[in-house]
């Protein structure tokens, strides 16, 4: 049976960690680690909802010591919290900040208030143990959980260090826009400093003004590991930019012109991941250079007898499917274009959801917006819709900029303007919030008519 370490280099007396700006070593982090596994509930199930990275890092860390199995559910509704104890009995939740109305039983973390405890040897633990349930994101249906073992997180961590060039950037801290619940957050703003001698930062910036200063405040090399929803808010922001080293991206696929503007804005080259909660990481690319995704160390891309792409080998073991339309270029190289649910056909003429979200994102003056095609039913034609954020441009001069971009038959009809979209943490919207979305405009227009 392999053991994997938790950190390596294995090094006690490097720093492995930024609190705020504070420096901690990994003997100081171990110790925290070893002080949390004492004091946790005998459970099987910890559901990890610590804000702070570091705070979660050191849940994560006390459970796999513990051989307890982390869930990380993008959505935390009160809702779905309660599908989760039903699903999960013996579950209890770790936090760091109060809750309310939780019917989950909660441990509330504490800082370590003793010394530093003795530790001779870094940690190891089989690749075969269970570290998380991590559940999908939600925006094509009811979010499922998949298995992470501690030895394909570690095999997809070192071979995104090696994709990404990131390995040969000892010491670079990892700033994060993102959380670590979420499968990108886990393995770009935490397990990939873990295994490659890089340093997190406790920090999720979200605001412009704050990721800006956060940045500032660290020592280079740093890298900045965001989402295009974020670089997009940020670059609109009129306040400097620091320079960082490398700008790592994903989530959805970024607009080309953004990662111009953005190479720009930091200095820096942005690098793309491309992957998804059932296979984590799969492939990189470098978006102001080509359009071609290359697959990250021992991954081999597949033609299902569905003419669906699979991934398999490497870090992902078997065959895992993959819901994306994928145009195959060799077994290590391929084209992205769009999800296969996002595909629409409307009086003959083709088209795609995120196609269509481009241009809309692309007026002058739009902050957010996004088209959503409702489930059918049978008492209605089903149309396209869309939700807009803008402060500056009224629905006349909104479809006028539409039908310069786009087929007049993928117009919305109606077209909603609303004060924000409901995105969660990584700027996903999930399919949940965007049926509410429509139930709660058709209702008030039904009762306005």
């Amino acid at each position: 049976m392999a053991f994997f370490p938790l950190l390596r280099p294995c090094e006690f007396n490097s720093v492995v960690a930024y609190r705020n700006t504070r420096k901690v070593l990994g003997k100081e982090f171990l110790a925290d680690v070893h002080a949390l596994a004492r004091k946790l509930p005998a459970r099987k199930h910890v559901l990890n909802l610590c804000v702070d990275r570091y705070h979660f890092a050191v849940g994560l860390a006390a459970a796999l010591e513990l051989r307890q199995v982390s869930l990380l559910p993008a959505s935390h509704t009160s809702v779905f919290l309660q599908r989760l104890r039903q699903s999960y009995p013996d579950l209890y939740a770790l936090v760091d900040l109060p809750q309310k109305g939780s019917t989950i039983e909660t441990f509330h973390f504490s800082e370590r208030t003793t010394g530093l405890s003795e530790t001779s040897a870094m940690p190891n633990f089989p690749g075969e143990q269970v570290v998380a349930h991590v559940f999908t994101s939600g925006s094509t249906g009811e979010p499922l959980p998949h298995t992470k073992t501690w030895g394909s997180l570690v095999a997809s961590s070192l071979a995104a260090g090696r994709a990404l060039g990131i390995n040969a950037m000892p010491g670079a801290v990892l700033v994060s826009t993102v959380p670590a619940q979420h499968m990108y957050g886990l393995e770009s703003s935490l397990l990939l400093a873990w295994q490659n001698g890089l340093i997190w930062h406790d920090q999720r910036p979200f605001y412009p003004e704050d990721i800006c200063i956060q940045i500032s405040l660290l020592p280079r090399p740093r890298v900045l590991v965001t989402s295009p929803v974020h670089l997009r808010a940020l670059l609109a922001d009129a306040a400097p930019i620091p320079p960082v080293d490398l700008v790592v991206c994903a989530t959805a696929p970024l607009d080309p012109d953004l990662a111009i503007r953005a190479e720009n804005a930091f200095c820096s080259t942005v690098i793309e991941i491309y992957g998804c909660t059932e296979s984590g990481q799969v492939a990189v690319r470098k978006p102001t250079q080509s359009g071609v995704w290359e697959c990250m160390s021992g991954l081999v891309l597949a033609t299902t007898g569905q003419g669906k792409a699979s991934v398999s080998g490497g870090h992902v073991g078997g065959e895992t499917l993959l819901n994306d339309s994928i145009e195959i270029v060799d077994k290590n190289h391929f084209l992205l274009h769009d999800r296969l649910s996002d595909l629409i056909n409307i009086a003959g003429k083709r088209t795609s959801l995120a196609f269509l979200n481009h241009q809309l994102n692309s007026i002058p003056g739009i902050k957010d917006g996004v088209f959503v095609l409702p489930a059918k039913t049978d008492k209605r034609v089903t149309r396209l819709m869309a939700f807009v954020v803008t402060e500056t441009l009224d629905r006349d001069a909104l479809m006028k900029a539409l039908r310069d971009r786009i087929d007049p038959a993928f117009l919305p009809r109606p077209l909603y303007f609303i004060d924000v979209l409901p995105r969660d943490a990584t700027g996903k919207l999930p399919r949940l919030e965007i049926d509410r979305l429509i139930q709660k405009y058709e209702s008030d227009s039904q009762e306005t008519s």
